[in-house]
């Protein structure tokens, strides 16, 4: 496909003129509409050494306020951003909302790199691919403007040129053994490129090839790219404010097709109060130790707790985490976003929190607020919340692809242990803060957070990321067997 694409277009010095003139002006304009209107944008720079990225990038972001926008080139990844999935350095870089993300290089340039150099197997590539079209299509979703240039150029014009930049003291430099490499290895990494440009070309995140053999010719096509790429989102109509029915206004289902895991549970299991603290003193100290053993082989842990209001999340984790080194875990309690985090996707504040390999995190609620408390408040719309199943499982599975063992519970009460505890708080006057107007009013939405709880064990619960529910009507029943899940899974893995 790149070979019969004609290189010997040109520009005249004096119609590029005029025409940049009116591009300009219409590139500044359009930035400061995506900014009022809170639309990100990302433009990724790909193509062939010395096919004339950072002109290209320069000549684009001369006419935008540069308070909107930000570059970021992409080398080998650094030893911290080593230590995390391959997505996760891009992942924390999206522009938020209104802003615009230039990537100088990409995700797509360390995956084309290994293709070539390291014969990367055909499973690997695929899962890869994968991961990279969910990551686009999340953020299109999302409402991003996604633009993908390819700068190509041919084996002899990319010749000239690194003669051309060796030949000057100020500039030979920028031709290192790898670039000679890479040159050498042109016909392997054309055929490459080709079938990563086809197999990543999609309606929500297409790829424009762009001729750079005249640096005039490649200017005006990328503004041409991008003004067009602008214009169009402009053009769709906002979402509208919430469309779902409320839960009351929904149809009710007959009993009998209504799936429920939570059905089953069996509440009523315990554990004495002699035999809960001899078990629970030799857990912590077994997780101690593989603590350690995951520090060494660096794996990463996730560990998700979800659960009802007062079904003793905090508890759980304080006995989880009360023999473990706290220098090699975290936990991260979430609450409502903040506006920073309002202004990205919904996943990026969860992304950022990631654990890097031999580090332990815990969320103390996650990700699945979205389908949550989000989908029965109306704080998103249906389509979000019926969407962010897909996208929840699409980010696990990237988690555990990168080798991050990754544990999920949810902590099951029924209503009447519920109102106990919460009459407690009330009488407790060091424990009377940990109840609050929200969890009467939620408490008050039982039967719709349990169906939405039912759908999303259903929904998110994978071989790769399984649910685990925990008896929770007793509490030094559930705490051991977090306990046990976490240290089951961990060895599982240590063993592999």
């Amino acid at each position: 496909m790149l070979e019969k694409i004609d290189l010997k277009r040109k520009v005249k010095k004096a119609d590029f003129k005029e025409a940049m003139e009116g591009l300009e002006i219409r590139m500044g304009a359009l930035q400061r509409e995506a900014r009022k209107r809170g639309i990100p944008v990302m433009i990724v720079f790909e193509g062939w050494d010395a096919a004339g990225k950072g002109t290209q990038i320069n000549d684009l972001i001369l006419p935008l306020d540069p308070r909107g926008f930000k570059v970021h080139s992409t080398f080998s990844p650094s030893e911290e951003e080593a230590l995390r999935p391959f997505l996760w350095r891009f992942w924390i870089r999206t522009p938020a909302r209104g802003r615009i993300a230039v990537f100088d290089r990409s995700w797509y340039w360390r995956l084309l790199v290994r293709r070539v150099e390291q014969d990367l197997p055909k499973d690997e590539l695929h899962r890869l691919l994968q991961d990279i079209r969910s990551f686009e299509r999340q953020f299109a979703d999302d409402g991003f403007v996604i633009i993908k240039l390819f700068l190509h150029i041919s084996r002899g014009e990319q010749k000239k040129r690194f003669e051309k930049l060796r030949k000057n003291p100020a500039t030979e430099w920028r031709v290192d053994k790898e670039d000679l490499k890479r040159h050498r290895r042109y016909g392997k990494y054309l055929t490459a490129i080709e079938d990563i440009l086809s197999r990543t070309d999609s309606d929500f995140a297409p790829w424009t090839v762009v001729e750079a053999h005249n640096e005039r010719f490649a200017t005006l096509k990328i503004f041409h790219t991008v003004i067009a790429a602008l214009e169009r989102r402009m053009e769709t109509p906002e979402p509208l404010p919430s469309i779902s029915a409320s839960p009351q206004e929904r149809p009710e289902l007959p009993v009998e097709v209504k799936t429920s895991l939570l059905e089953g549970v069996d509440l009523s299991l315990t554990l004495e109060k002699d035999r809960y603290e001899k078990i629970l003193d030799k857990r912590q100290e077994k997780l101690r130790i593989l603590q350690h053993e995951i520090y060494m082989r660096r794996i990463s842990v996730v560990i998700v707790y979800e659960g009802w209001d007062a079904a003793g999340k905090g508890g759980n984790i304080r006995r989880l985490t009360r023999k473990l080194d706290p220098r090699g875990y975290e936990v991260i309690p979430i609450g409502a976003p903040n506006d920073t985090e309002k202004d990205h996707h919904y996943l990026w504040r969860f992304w950022n929190g990631f654990p890097k390999a031999g580090h332990i995190a815990i969320y103390d609620r996650s990700w699945y607020g979205r389908v949550l408390v989000e989908r029965v408040e109306g704080l998103c719309r249906e389509e979000e919340w019926r969407r962010a199943y897909r996208e929840i499982n699409e980010m696990e599975r990237h988690m555990t692809s990168f080798g991050a063992i990754l544990i999920k519970f949810w902590l099951h009460i029924d209503g009447e242990e519920q109102l106990r505890r919460f009459e407690r708080r009330k009488k407790i006057p060091h424990k009377e803060w940990k109840i609050t107007a929200e969890d009467w009013r939620n408490r008050r939405k039982w039967d719709q957070y349990r169906e939405a709880v039912d759908e999303m064990l259903l929904r998110t619960g994978t071989p790769l990321s399984p649910w685990t529910i925990v008896e929770s009507n007793c509490k030094r029943f559930a705490r051991v067997k977090a306990l046990d899940t976490v240290i089951a899974a961990i060895e599982t893995r240590l063993e592999k």
